[in-house]
């Protein structure tokens, strides 16, 4: 049974900082990319960032780039997200996300195998 746990989602005021952990447990993710994606009120799940689980890979939406940062502690089993400058639009459901494909910027979402259930990220202006 694999599970994926994301924490440190709260209210935060445009132009600070927050960092999302997700704790991985259940099984052996040598071979898997870990993945954050978001979804906001009446908008598709949207591909945020990804890296392989070595932490040699890094992916990053064009919207995000320069702002956000993941990085993984394979040690604990938790890969987190560091978000700096966050801006309004940036408010969503934040969910961690597991898999052996290659991520990539749209379609991936569809290849998932391993989801979080998501933790609330609200940025205010």
């Amino acid at each position: 049974q694999v599970q994926l746990l994301e924490s440190g989602g709260r209210l935060v005021q445009a132009g600070g900082s927050l960092r999302l952990s997700c704790a991985a447990s259940g099984r052996t993710f040598s071979t898997y990319f870990m993945g954050w994606f978001r979804q906001a009120p009446g908008k598709e799940r949207e591909f945020v960032g990804a890296i392989s689980w070595s932490g040699v890979m890094t992916y990053y939406a064009d919207s995000v780039k320069g702002r956000f940062t993941i990085a993984r502690d394979k040690a604990k089993k938790t890969v987190d997200l560091q978000m700096n400058n966050l801006i309004p639009e940036d408010t969503a459901v934040y969910y961690c996300a597991a898999d052996t494909t290659s991520p990539r910027p749209t379609g991936w979402e569809k290849s998932i195998r391993y989801w979080g259930q998501g933790t609330q990220v609200t940025v205010s202006s």
